[in-house]
Formats: C-alpha cells, structure tokens, sequence
C-alpha cells in the first residue's frame, strides 16, 4: 500500500455523482477489519514522533507536526478498547472532514474497496444496544464484512466543542414558531437528535427524521403517489454518507423529478470540500453546509422557507 493517497485518484472519484457508490479504505486494528470513507482521507503516513499534550481524551496521544501543519493524533485501537502499545510501524490515516484534520493511529492499511452504499446495512440493536454506536455501518468488501467506522461521532465524544453547540441557537434570539414541514435524511442517531433538538430551538418545530435517503426518497415517492407532498414536505436536508443510499443519490433523484425538484434541498454534511461542492452543485443542490455550523443551517433554512415579498 502506498504512504498517500494520490490526488488525481482521489479527484477521479470525488468528480462521480449520484452513483450510490462509495470508495472504502480498508484498514486493521488488532486483526479487526475496519473501514474509513476515502473522500474523508487526505494521506497515509508512516507513524511518527508524537508530543503528548495535557489533560486530553484518553484517546488523543498528542501533537504532531508533518510539513509545518500540527495535527491531533488520535489512537484509534486505545479508543476501541484494545490494550495495545503503540508500535513504530503503525501507520497514521490523516483525515479532512468538518474542516478539521486529525490523524488516527491504525496498525495496517489493506487497500481500497469501491462498494454501493445497498451493499452496507446499519448495525442492529443487538450490536448497538441504544440504537447510536461508534460503526456506522457493515459492509460486504468482496468476501469480507468491514465495520464502517463513524468518525464524526469519535471526534465529537473526544472533543465536544467540535460538534454542533445549540449556543448558536441561543444567538439567534427570539424566534417566532414555525410550521412548515421539513424532512431530513441522518444515519447517525446522536447528531439526528442534535440537528432536530436545534431546529426545534429555532422554531422549527414540525420535523421528521430518516435514517438513510432510501427511507427518504421512499416516503417522497408515497407522497407523490397519494398527492401529498405539498402538504407534507417545505424542505429537505440531507447528509452524504449514509447506508442504503447517500445524500448524493438523492438529490439527484429529487431535483430529475419534475414535481419534486421545486423543493429546496440542503446537504449538510462534514464532508463538504471544494470538490464536495462542485458535485453537488453539479446534483442540483440548493445549498452545500458544513457541519458543525447548525446556525448557518438555521438562517439558510430561513432564506429558503421566508415568503416571497409582494411588489
């Protein structure tokens, strides 16, 4: 395996859109197969010198600092609970995604996997017991069952202040209740909770929650069959990386669809990039957000909702 990842490879899969398709690194820790989207990953290193720094996660071993750039080293296989030490020939996954670069500590880097997202399912209540866990989803590679690893929901148990803060919610002030019917497609539990306890805040109160953008397009298209879905859906808000189908596929669904494609349509998302952006644009997406930034969300949805004015 090679120590990066080339930047032309991953333009070349970044330039697809709405395929349902998704590239899986493939990576090791204690002999346990894991996996990482590629679009989060910037390179592969070779692990390095780390200097710890003081009262941290248990996970975060520290600071290092790779062509004057200081990046965060998180040690994945402490997080996960083995007990392990480190070893000079772990390798370091450098990840970008909600405009943070962290690097995790992992034992080996097996390859690349390009999967449909149909080809991964979310764990069941048995593995995850409250219904939220650290594996996002289960995915078939070829003979061999990878656990997708949630990377956002890691980041943001070791680093709260990372993820969304309703204290922007309380910036905003007063607010007015509002009931037009929004919609949302998000695999993850806790930040579904998060994003619906915020809105709710904002006065958004008529909200419904889907736990991938099949279960999403599937209702849309019970709505178009009954006639409802003027009645029943003002907005749509969509992650990118979820099981089943991807926020991508969806909007690209929805703005070919003649009767569905008026309705304003948000990818919120921690994976937006310039390259991120460039595809969704090109998928009809009326607005591109990056998580955290549960205001800005809140005053986009503002904008798109508001009434348009009489001359």
């Amino acid at each position: 395996m090679a120590d990066t990842i080339e930047k032309n490879d991953k333009n070349e899969i970044l330039l697809e859109s709405g395929t349902n398709e998704i590239e899986i690194m493939e990576f090791t820790v204690a002999g346990n197969l894991y996996g990482i989207n590629v679009a989060k990953v910037n390179e592969i290193m070779l692990s390095d010198q780390v200097k710890v720094m003081p009262h941290t996660h248990p996970a975060v071993e520290g600071i290092f600092k790779p062509r004057d750039t200081v990046i965060t080293v998180v040690n994945l296989p402490r997080y996960l609970g083995y007990e392990m030490e480190s070893r000079e020939k772990d390798l370091f996954i450098i990840t970008n995604f909600n405009k943070m670069n962290i690097a995790f500590r992992v034992h080996t880097v097996i390859g690349i996997s390009r999967i449909s997202w149909t080809a991964i399912q979310k764990p069941d209540k048995t593995i995850t017991g409250s219904g939220d866990s650290v594996a996002t989803g289960i995915a078939q590679c070829g003979n061999d069952l990878v656990t997708i690893l949630d990377f956002e929901k890691i980041v943001a148990e070791i680093a709260p202040d990372s993820s969304i803060q309703m204290s922007e919610i309380d910036q905003l002030g007063p607010r007015e209740r509002n009931q037009h019917p929004i919609v949302m497609a998000e695999d993850s539990v806790l930040l579904s909770k998060m994003i619906q306890e915020a809105l709710t805040k904002a006065g958004y109160t008529n909200l419904r929650n889907f736990s991938n953008g099949l279960e999403l397009w599937q209702y849309l298209s019970r709505l178009k069959k009954n006639g409802t879905v003027q009645d029943n859906v003002a907005l749509i808000i969509t992650d990118i990386e979820m099981p089943q189908m991807d926020g991508h596929r969806l909007t690209k669904l929805v703005k070919e669809d003649v009767e569905l494609r008026r309705i304003p349509l948000i990818i919120f998302s921690s994976l937006i990039t310039e390259e991120m952006r460039v595809k969704g644009k090109e998928l009809g997406a009326d607005e591109q957000l990056s998580k955290p930034e549960i205001g800005h969300l809140v005053a986009v949805i503002d904008h798109l909702l508001a009434e348009p004015e009489e001359e």
